[in-house]
């Protein structure tokens, strides 16, 4: 129930800030979405050592919040201005694929070898079977922007595994929301809505903040607790099929040949990518906490 659970809630938000961009600036968006995350998780995460947490690892828990939170949320609410959610769902997907890139030239794995070789060889195919026709039109920045993002979640789960890996996750979570919503506090208010948004508008702002923040950070850590870090973290190559299932049927849009075939290349690509040789004996491996 946990896996499923995870697999809709972190799959549905490109569908929700497709609805609530129409109705809202992108900084009173993200603003909403974190202000009221983190109303909801600090209490369940405020401890005596919460500020020596803080104070210990501040430039960590900046750099994570900054990629994870501050800078993707925006690109990505920008970017879903212009592009249909599901398109960006998929885009999306492409963050494991470049995360192995990353690991790779940052003192990670020291060989890729074939399988993921040609594991990022097919992720990218598929990237360019999807961005391909909007690069071809003249409308590369959105697509641009949605890549950032998938960039943004390569990079911030790599802070958090090398050098957050000991800090409590819930903890962590609250905090960088809370950072995120003082940074987008002024920007929000500047651009705050001089009429009341539309209710469907309102609806799409209270799930993105209460469901696909505050409980799926809480179920999130729930699965972890059950199967592991690990085994938690295979929802995420369901999400992307969630988000085009959910444009398609919610929003009505289109579910092309060339869709389909992007979200085969994705995430066979991904979980090609991402494949490690099985250990001698195969440690639990450390959280790698990721919003979306």
């Amino acid at each position: 129930m946990l896996f499923a659970a995870m697999s809709i809630i972190w799959g549905i938000p490109y569908l929700l800030i497709k609805v609530a961009v129409d109705g809202v600036s992108v900084p009173v968006l993200v603003f909403a979405r974190t202000a009221v995350g983190a109303a909801v998780l600090l209490p369940l995460a405020v401890s005596r050592t919460l500020p020596t947490m803080i104070r210990q690892h501040w430039k960590a828990l900046l750099g994570f919040a900054f990629f994870e939170i501050i800078a993707a949320w925006f690109l990505l609410s920008d970017a879903e201005r212009h592009l249909t959610s599901s398109m960006t769902g998929l885009l999306i997907a492409a963050s494991p694929i470049i995360a192995a890139i990353l690991d790779r030239f940052t003192g990670g794995e020291k060989r890729l070898g074939f399988r993921r070789i040609a594991g990022l060889a097919v992720g990218f195919a598929g990237v360019a079977v999807l961005a391909g026709p909007h690069l071809a039109v003249g409308s590369a920045w959105p697509v641009i922007e949605v890549l950032m993002v998938a960039t943004c979640y390569a990079i911030a789960p790599l802070i958090a595994a090398r050098h957050l890996s000991n800090v409590p996750s819930l903890p962590m979570a609250a905090t960088c929301l809370g950072f995120a919503a003082l940074v987008y506090a002024t920007p929000a208010a500047a651009s705050w809505p001089t009429e009341m948004p539309s209710a469907r508008v309102l609806v799409a702002l209270a799930a993105l903040a209460v469901i696909c923040t505050s409980l799926a950070f809480i179920l999130f850590f729930a699965l972890i607790r059950e199967v592991g870090a690990a085994r938690a973290l295979v929802f995420t190559y369901v999400n992307p099929a969630v988000a085009l299932l959910a444009g398609v049927i919610v929003l009505g849009e289109p579910l092309t040949v060339w869709n389909t075939a992007a979200l085969a290349l994705i995430l066979t690509g991904s979980v090609l990518a991402t494949s490690r040789p099985a250990p001698r004996e195969a440690p639990e491996q450390s959280e790698e906490p990721i919003c979306r």
